[in-house]
């Protein structure tokens, strides 16, 4: 079953004197982001896209020679050189992190492609609206629009739609809209053969481990894992939850008694480091999960909304079926990102 979406689409052709930094000539096109209507320069030349998850949806569609510059790519450099290849060693890498907002303009890009709590802060005044306030046609990622202005909670789709929309505006944006429908048709043929595996009598529950202090941070029923593991034949342990990325008591982890968890893999935080406050925590380092090692740990381009979550999916079915969570299947995975679990 095909779930493409088709972006609100209206070619304007004219003079724009601050739509694209790069050029004064140039025609435009609308898509719906966030529920809005926002231009950008048709076709794009110069993004800046930040994070590696938006990095992989330009790799994804074979846009990488409408990139001008990326950042906070390196801790997923290798993630996606095992992916796309070569390409990711032509990206100019700016910063290492999230940019600043000078860092930004120094590019003098016509198109910025980030999103809430993935770039864009009002701390930094790295917004959409400081953007356009440049001449820059912002893209935010769908999985980070807010559910209501002024407030933080993010999230207004479901998460595998949210992937299709990106998919299909940027597609449009750089002129690729072949490319973007193969890669969208694609993800739901794998969908399909995920969908089509045997499920478990009870699914197990799986709780997605980001990082940990005196709280747990994780992700609700709108972030790409909630996608991942429902597509896998599991239930999100925090499948209640209404926002995408979201802390969480210690207590709740307990509660939820999860048959596995699985990890995020990026920095500051080290995967040992997660697994020896599981092995602390008194309540948590006697779930079975716990004392079974059932851990799967993901680097953070699979888990953040991107083209890379089918991946995901398809490398979390086959270690349920290892762990006997869920039944054997036909679901093959191409790829083996796991990372650091041997001997834990």
């Amino acid at each position: 079953m095909k779930k493409t979406l088709a972006p609100a689409l209206l070619l304007v052709v004219g003079l724009t004197a601050c739509s694209a930094p790069a050029t004064t000539d140039t025609a435009t096109i609308s898509v719906t982001n966030c529920g809005e209507q926002v231009q950008f320069p048709s076709p794009a030349q110069r993004l800046f896209v930040n994070d590696g998850n938006m990095v992989s949806m330009a790799l994804a569609l074979g846009a990488q020679d409408s990139v001008a510059a990326v950042s906070s790519v390196q801790r997923d450099s290798e993630t996606l050189r095992r992916h796309y290849g070569d390409a990711v060693d032509a990206l100019n890498s700016v910063a290492p992190e999230y940019p600043s907002r000078e860092t930004v303009l120094a590019q003098n890009p016509d198109v910025m492609v980030a999103g809430w709590n993935y770039g864009y802060s009002e701390e930094k005044n790295l917004t959409p609206a400081s953007l356009e306030q440049d001449g820059i046609a912002p893209y935010t990622l769908t999985e980070s629009c807010r559910q209501r202005d002024g407030e933080q909670a993010r999230g207004v789709v479901a998460p595998w739609d949210a992937l299709r929309t990106d998919l299909t505006n940027l597609g449009t944006i750089t002129g690729r809209t072949e490319d973007a429908t193969e890669v969208v048709d694609d993800l739901d043929t794998r969908l399909d053969a995920l969908s089509a595996a045997p499920k478990a009598e009870r699914p197990p529950v799986i709780f997605l481990f980001d990082s940990a202090s005196d709280t747990v941070f994780s992700s609700g029923k709108f972030g790409a894992p909630q996608a991942i593991i429902d597509a896998a034949g599991g239930v999100n342990a925090l499948a209640d939850l209404d926002d995408t990325w979201t802390a969480v008591s210690w207590e709740r982890v307990a509660a939820a008694n999860p048959d596995a968890f699985l990890f995020v893999d990026y920095p500051p935080q080290s995967f040992q480091e997660k697994v020896a406050l599981l092995d602390a925590r008194p309540g948590i380092s006697q779930i079975p999960a716990v004392v079974d090692r059932r851990f799967l740990n993901l680097p953070y381009a699979l888990w953040t909304s991107g083209p890379l979550n089918i991946d995901a999916a398809e490398q979390v079915r086959k270690q349920l079926e290892t762990w006997g969570l869920v039944p054997p299947s036909d679901v093959t995975a191409t790829f083996d990102d796991s990372v650091g679990v041997d001997g834990q």
